[in-house]
């Protein structure tokens, strides 16, 4: 066998999410910051992520993620998260994922009952608290970082749906946010197509018509992903939500045409975004438990611990807790013949 390359990866998924965790095999990356090295990443070694996230050896909804050495000296690890179309500065489900392999493949050491850590994603410093049983990550709590709204009920015209009004909010990334029963869209997981056709035109039309920049970096811009929400159907729940994510560009003259995936859990930072929004209309208070629901009926449950600031909007610390479960350990090579180093997608589904 002949490779250029050898990448050791741990495949696990958080309430249903894959989120497959590099482990081993990744080149030096440069930066005073996860943030930089992110940066790093994207600009010199982008052709990994293709690789790992494309077929043959990715998938659609497959997210990635790179273990790093941190920056700052608080924390124990860095990580950087890696989607089909960018690399987000936040993911809950990635988080419990990175947390759930880095304890029990034993990269960092396991304390029972609960297991205390500090991960520098880009977007900032994430704690975390694992519970953990017989070697078992059993839960993973997160404290996020603040979540906050910079536009409440704007309307923007969208392709094929008219005036909508909706929510663009920051829970680690910037979210559009728009009813579903408004727009006439089941949330069932069987009517995903349907689901991200809509979402993916709010997407775009959110992009155009409200452009936003995260006031403490300059570097963040959005709405890059879409949550259409509404109300339980599990009185166990508070609510639930479909998230979509992008993979192809979007087309306003063959809407028809949209290429996308949904977001198998409740979507950590679209949790954090939703309660940001909850909040700021006065329905979710200081320590109150809201419990969201995914495509799949998994369920992640935020609470918002205090109200601070981010530059000039008001804001909410949160909190996360959610399951991930390993499910394989893989070794990737590239042969250099390989006619396809950088994978490929196909229309079928992509």
């Amino acid at each position: 066998m002949r490779t250029d390359r050898l990448i050791t990866a741990v495949e696990a998924h958080a309430e249903g999410e894959p989120g497959r965790v590099i482990t081993a095999g990744l080149p030096h990356l440069a930066g005073n910051s996860v943030f930089e090295k992110m940066q790093s990443f994207a600009r010199d070694h982008d052709h990994i992520r293709l690789m790992m996230l494309r077929e043959p050896r990715g998938n659609p909804g497959l997210c990635c993620n790179a273990i790093v050495p941190p920056c700052d000296p608080r924390a124990d690890m860095g990580f950087i998260i890696m989607e089909q179309m960018e690399y987000p500065p936040m993911s809950g489900s990635n988080t419990i994922c990175v947390a759930t392999v880095l304890l029990e493949t034993g990269i960092l050491p396991m304390v029972e009952p609960v297991t205390e850590l500090m991960l520098e994603a880009p977007a900032g410093l994430v704690k975390v608290r694992a519970r953990c049983q017989s070697g078992k990550v059993t839960s993973v709590s997160l404290r996020n970082v603040p979540a906050f709204v910079m536009h409440l009920d704007a309307p923007i015209e969208v392709t094929g749906l008219g005036t909508v009004n909706v929510d663009v909010a920051w829970g680690g990334m910037f979210f559009v946010l728009a009813e579903a029963a408004k727009l006439n869209v089941d949330l069932a997981a069987e009517n995903g197509g349907e689901i991200l056709r809509v979402s993916e035109a709010i997407r775009h039309a959110a992009a155009e018509q409200l452009a936003v920049v995260h006031p403490q970096n300059p570097d963040i811009t959005g709405p890059t992903i879409t949550n259409l929400w509404g109300p339980p159907i599990d009185p166990a729940t508070h609510g639930r939500g479909a998230i979509t994510i992008s993979t192809g560009a979007f087309d306003p003259q063959n809407p028809q045409a949209a290429s996308g995936i949904l977001d198998r859990s409740p979507c950590g930072t679209g949790t954090c975004a939703k309660m940001a929004v909850l909040h700021a209309r006065g329905l979710l208070a200081v320590g109150q438990d809201y419990v969201n629901a995914g495509p799949l009926g998994t369920t992640f449950t935020g609470r918002i611990v205090k109200e601070t600031t981010v530059g000039p909007y008001k804001a909410i610390v949160p909190t996360l807790s959610g399951q991930g479960w390993i499910y394989g350990m893989s070794n990737y090579t590239l042969d250099p013949t390989d006619p396809f180093p950088q994978g490929y997608t196909v229309g079928d589904m992509w």
